[in-house]
């Protein structure tokens, strides 16, 4: 027994020496347990950041649900055991009582003050572009406390860095008027898209394309169909969930519509083309489907595989890779 294990057996070390600190994306300091157990995760999108590092298990308290993200309670399925709330509010009483020792929530979230007065560590996530989700893994890694946590971080950093190099080489020298303004439209009814100054924006760019939403910036802004008809993109990418055209029916009209560039996104234990690590897939998949030439080689079934196995630690197989590149749902029993 190590001079520190003694002083832990003898009740000599209190909670704040074992603990750590870490510097969360709100540029707060804070204090962390050490390798925490017990974890309620108020952001929807950092649950696939935990799993990449090993730590979906740890998850007790979750804002996501196996109706709306199934994939995610397929591969990690202690979530269906875990704690489920509506919205992004969890009560401070039932995290006291499953021993939540640490709490992320996105950096917009206002209820989790409640549970730092409890006593509760609440480390605060939020990214808008690749740099920035490196960082919050890494954060993350950190704030889990553990080698293993730290060593997935890199390898996913690493596997990240390979596929915007791989894309970036095939793409160089790529004239502008070659890159295709692409729309992409998160919900349907009501109409909302995605500008500047989002993950959205970063892979659509990475991906040899242009963000067709000119002169909007932020997430899941709300325009009309009017306006979408104005930009006129030359391809539209429809979130898995975003629903049919028949909501949208003035749409129809698109020219990337009628020539048959409407594409429908992946979405596997989060969506895709949003704040999950399988953007590091989703790289990849829209750079063949924006400059299919240049992309010949790229077989996205494996390639999905290959990335759960290693990241999540779970074994899909052909034909549900396959369900997952359609934006389709685990089949059932």
């Amino acid at each position: 027994m190590t001079w520190r294990g003694l002083w832990l057996a003898l009740g000599l070390v209190s909670a704040t020496a074992l603990a750590g600190q870490v510097v969360d994306d709100k540029g707060r300091t804070v204090t962390v347990p050490d390798q925490p157990r017990h974890i309620a995760d108020a952001w929807f999108a950092h649950h696939a950041l935990l799993m990449t590092l090993g730590a979906g298990d740890r998850i007790v308290a979750t804002v996501n649900h196996a109706q709306r993200q199934p994939w995610m309670f397929t591969v990690q399925p202690s979530l269906n055991q875990a704690l489920t709330v509506d919205g992004t509010a969890f009560n401070v009483e039932s995290l006291l009582a499953a021993k939540v020792d640490l709490v992320f929530a996105s950096t917009g979230d206002r209820h989790a003050l409640a549970y730092e007065q409890a006593g509760i560590a609440v480390v605060y996530m939020g990214f808008n572009d690749l740099p920035g989700l490196k960082h919050s893994l890494l954060t993350s890694a950190q704030a889990l406390g553990s080698p293993e946590a730290l060593a997935r971080a890199q390898a996913y950093d690493a596997y990240l860095d390979q596929q915007v190099e791989t894309i970036r080489q095939r793409l160089q020298g790529l004239p502008a008027e070659q890159r295709p303004r692409v729309l992409h439209i998160a919900s349907l009814k009501p109409l909302k898209v995605d500008g500047t100054g989002t993950l959205i924006d970063d892979w659509i760019g990475l991906a040899g394309g242009r963000n067709a939403a000119t002169g909007l910036t932020g997430n899941l802004q709300v325009v009309n169909a009017e306006q979408v008809l104005a930009w006129q993109p030359d391809v539209v990418i429809l979130a898995a969930d975003a629903g049919s055209l028949d909501q949208a029916p003035l749409l129809k009209q698109l020219h990337a519509v009628t020539r048959g560039h409407l594409l429908r996104n992946p979405a596997g234990v989060f969506p895709w083309d949003r704040y999950g690590t399988e953007i590091a897939l989703q790289l990849p998949w829209a750079a063949q489907q924006l400059h299919p030439a240049l992309f010949q080689n790229v077989q996205m079934g494996p390639l999905t595989q290959a990335f759960y196995q290693r990241f999540f630690d779970y074994p899909l197989t052909a034909g549900q890779a396959a369900s997952i590149l359609r934006g389709d749902g685990p089949a059932g029993p």
